[in-house]
């Protein structure tokens, strides 16, 4: 397979353009330059906020497109466009933030979506961002589109930070603010798992939309506490604290304390989809237990501090206002 990773050298990207080049694929990495792509891939260089920015793509034939934008739906629009005589197929890793707020628990890929535009020029709206980068690739592909709706990713590479964070305040040991109930089912996907399920996907030219991540519970808040635990050999001491408590301390939910949600609206839409679409297609998700330890082990590899994505605010919570809530 000759595959075409727009992207390629960062959490995602990353993740798809090892799991390709462990099958033998030909894989052509474009971008920016900014990071160095994993060894054995043809590097193609430009930045897709350029007008001209596209110009080494104007040439070559590939089976497969995987595109990971988080920016403006107009850059999606223009490498679809550009792409769409010369690929089979286009892979846009989306989110499942297209869902119109609140999604209901059990939403399948059929449900309501927010408005996007294919040309829209900004990113300011997450959401109608994704979507309107969605609408691009389908414009230009049809049903030769695959849209990878995920939901929380979590493993190695991962350059937003909220399992980092966690494995760093743990590995600090001492009282630790665990958000509870420890029983709070999880839905998340490891990212070398949705890197596996989307080439799997291309072989078999799948296309349409996938919920991609586990199933509802397929780890608990207190699995992923206890595995950092595990993993780090620390002497932390989880505090579960009742949610309504940690809410009380003026603690935000996802930013501060990542990955938590307290029950509601934003707790069903995250951590509610139905993805039975995406397991009848093979999606295989490992135990959190790997997930974490293989997370751990990347970032003692690095030095132990995660990258940040600049279009990220950082998340966690400061130590003076954990101390504060434990007291």
């Amino acid at each position: 397979m000759r595959l075409l990773m727009l992207g390629g050298t960062e959490f995602v990207g990353r993740a798809v353009t090892e799991a390709a080049l462990a099958r033998g694929w030909q894989v052509t990495v474009f971008h920016r330059g900014t990071h160095a792509p994993p060894e054995g891939v043809t590097a193609l260089h430009g930045d897709r906020t350029d007008p001209a920015g596209l110009a080494a793509l104007e040439e070559g034939e590939w089976d497969a497109v995987v595109d990971t934008w988080s920016g403006a739906p107009v850059a999606v629009r223009d490498a679809a466009r550009l792409l769409a005589g010369r690929a089979r197929n286009y892979v846009y890793v989306s989110s499942r933030s297209v869902y119109a707020y609140p999604a209901a628990y059990g939403l399948g890929e059929d449900g309501p979506v927010v408005a996007g535009s294919a040309d829209a020029t900004d990113s300011d709206d997450y959401a109608t961002a994704k979507r309107g980068a969605e609408l691009a690739a389908l414009d230009a592909f049809g049903d030769r589109a695959l849209l990878v709706r995920a939901g929380l990713i979590l493993g190695p590479y991962e350059n937003i930070g909220r399992l980092p964070w966690w494995l760093g305040r743990i590995a600090r040991g001492g009282a630790v603010l665990a958000p509870g109930p420890r029983e709070t089912a999880l839905q998340y996907v490891d990212v070398r798992d949705l890197a596996e399920w989307t080439l799997d996907a291309v072989q078999s030219g799948l296309g349409g939309a996938y919920n991609l991540v586990s199933e509802v519970g397929h780890a608990t808040m207190g699995e992923l506490l206890e595995s950092c635990v595990k993993v780090t050999g620390s002497d932390a001491e989880l505090r579960w604290t009742a949610p309504e408590d940690v809410l009380a301390a003026g603690i935000e939910p996802w930013s501060e304390l990542p990955v938590w949600l307290p029950p509601g609206e934003l707790y069903d839409a995250m951590y509610g989809a139905d993805v039975s679409r995406a397991l009848a297609t093979g999606l295989r998700c490992r135990p959190v237990g790997e997930t974490v330890a293989d997370t751990w082990s990347w970032l003692r590899s690095i030095g132990g501090t995660a990258p940040q994505r600049p279009d990220r605010p950082a998340v966690g919570l400061a130590e003076e206002k954990e101390a504060a809530a434990l007291r």
